[in-house]
């Protein structure tokens, strides 16, 4: 089943944190591998803006920019199936260089989202859908309910 085909998956904070390990794996390789892809990115721009100076560094740079270009797309192809490993999980990924993550819930029959971020130890925090990180609040005891939640998970 694919994952638009697939039944939107609503979790409890206690199944968000039992999946945090592999979440955490995934979203670790996420951010450093996006960081890698923008710093190169970046050099990259300082390599084409110095092309051509003389035309014997243009065909160095030239060599280098084809196989770091080479190297950059199989990078992004990698970082695109962690994420997609997330999707089919049922997480979203709302920030790739600070590591920001939301699980779908249910709270007093609406949809919210837990709210987690690598380097923190738990998901401790939830959010309105059009809140975002920044209306981030703590979770109390038992306010995050099973409610539609996919029953195959």
């Amino acid at each position: 089943m694919t994952p638009t085909a697939a039944k939107k998956r609503f979790f409890t904070a206690e199944q968000a944190n039992s999946m945090l390990p592999l979440v955490r794996a995934i979203v670790g390789d996420i951010v450093q591998l996006y960081t890698d892809i923008h710093e190169r990115r970046r050099r990259m721009e300082i390599v084409r803006q110095r092309r051509g100076e003389t035309e014997r560094e243009a065909d160095v740079y030239s060599e280098e920019t084809a196989q770091v270009e080479q190297e950059l797309e199989k990078d992004i192809e990698r970082l695109d199936e962690f994420v997609t490993e997330l999707t089919e999980l049922g997480v979203e990924l709302k920030d790739p260089i600070s590591g920001l993550i939301d699980f779908p819930a249910m709270m007093d029959d609406r949809e919210v989202y837990l709210c987690w971020k690598l380097g923190e130890k738990d998901v401790a925090f939830w959010h309105e859908l059009d809140a975002g990180f920044q209306g981030r609040q703590m979770l109390l005891e038992n306010t995050i309910t099973t409610e539609g939640e996919d029953e195959e998970n």
